[in-house]
């Protein structure tokens, strides 16, 4: 039996964060969605993922997508790939899956099916862009459960992302020094730090594990002065920069450069927030670049509950925390302002005095009371293509291609800029 790892039309309320990305590519703690299927369901039971067809391309050579090889029979099992795995919902994949024909659903989402794939694939073998869930519940048996964790807004990667550290912690090995720290470093409960090969930690870090543990990946340098304190975790080859201050709850992804004020915060591989300001609560994509000076609101005035403006409607988070989340290739000029609860859209230069719209577009170009302009595809994608190259990543033709493909359909959405 085949597992297939899928993306439902739910998808669309996490843009544009999964604009370049599937949604299980998300993180939430210290691993994406799909990593925390991996690691629960062990290296030796082969995962397929089903992909939007303008992604297919440029994931493809990063791990397996589905075939459905003309058996039409094939019985696979479909997971949503929103569903946070952990060691229940690994026991249900391995030993308890439902019968043929029958889902599992929880509070309307499809967590589950087991189904032949003529059912889902086209006659040539491929996956739609989306599963239609509610099309396979109503032709299945359907099981109603309340024990699984499913993403189902766009803000729940940062409201579950402190419980999901707590418990990945459990996972980590923790109490192993291996890479250089220097003898004026101060490390604090050393049994809850790790400390990878080819790593560095220079004079005057503090790596303060008293309250949680701070886990510095291999090749990765903590500069002087840095503090991290209460669950901090860097990702390899990431630098966190002189002076900064990383506390409760923090994932820095690899090869990002972090510096001034991070809480409770999650930033994806290849981002650049290196200079002074404050990022709470919030979820910075790759490739994304904060001014000198940027500084997120993460809590109202009056501490009231944070609404989003998605797509034109405020929406009621019911959480008291939550700052911006920001879509890939996303720039914002020095001294920068973001009010509590803004969505950045993707590929977007941000600039202007005053706080800019809490629902910034995607592709767009200015900010202030100016507001904004389309950003010409050219100048976006060469801009693009400098900042991946300053970390050694050469531009494909699959990504530029997505690129387009996203900027074409995000441009010329009714409303946009």
């Amino acid at each position: 039996m085949q597992i297939v790892i899928f993306e439902d039309e739910a998808v669309h309320r996490f843009r544009p964060l999964v604009h370049f990305k599937p949604v299980y590519c998300l993180y939430t703690g210290c691993r994406t969605v799909l990593q925390k299927f991996r690691f629960h369901l062990g290296p030796d039971i082969p995962v397929s993922c089903h992909l939007r067809r303008y992604l297919e391309p440029v994931y493809r050579d990063h791990f397996p997508v589905f075939q459905h090889n003309g058996d039409p029979e094939k019985d696979i099992l479909l997971v949503n790939g929103r569903l946070l795995c952990d060691a229940g919902a690994a026991d249900v994949i391995l030993h308890n899956q439902p019968a043929p024909g029958q889902c599992i659903l929880q509070r309307g989402d499809l967590v589950f099916a087991r189904v032949d794939a003529a059912r889902v694939a086209a006659p040539g073998g491929a996956l739609p862009d989306y599963i239609d869930t509610d099309l396979l519940a109503a032709e299945s048996e359907i099981i109603e459960s309340e024990s699984f964790r499913l993403l189902r807004n766009i803000w729940d990667l940062v409201a579950f992302h402190a419980e999901e550290l707590e418990s990945e912690a459990e996972t980590l090995k923790l109490g192993m020094i291996s890479g250089r720290v220097s003898p004026r470093a101060g490390l604090e409960n050393p049994g809850n730090i790790f400390v990878g090969e080819g790593a560095v930690i220079k004079s005057g870090a503090v790596l303060d594990a008293e309250a949680g543990f701070v886990y510095v990946s291999s090749g990765a340098v903590v500069e002087p002065q840095a503090v991290l304190a209460g669950n901090v975790f860097i990702g390899e080859s990431a630098n966190v920069k002189t002076g900064a201050n990383l506390h409760s709850n923090v994932v820095i992804g690899s090869v990002s450069k972090t510096g001034g004020e991070i809480e409770d915060s999650i930033v994806e591989p290849y981002a650049n927030k290196q200079h002074d300001g404050f990022l709470g609560h919030s979820y910075l994509s790759s490739w994304c670049n904060l001014g000198a000076g940027t500084n997120t609101s993460d809590l109202r005035n009056n501490y009231g509950k944070v609404r989003l403006n998605i797509e034109g409607i405020e929406v009621q988070t019911g959480e008291r925390f939550l700052g911006l989340l920001m879509g890939e290739h996303t720039k914002c000029s020095i001294n920068s302002m973001f009010n509590t609860g803004t969505i950045a859209g993707t590929s977007t230069n941000i600039f202007g005095s005053g706080f800019p719209p809490k629902n910034i577009p995607s592709f767009a170009w200015g900010g202030g009371r100016a507001g904004f302009q389309r950003y010409d595809i050219e100048k976006a994608l060469e801009t693009a293509r400098i900042v991946m190259s300053r970390r050694n990543i050469r531009m494909s033709a699959a990504y530029e291609k997505m690129f387009r493909h996203v900027a074409a359909f995000e441009q010329g959405r009714e409303g946009s800029v």
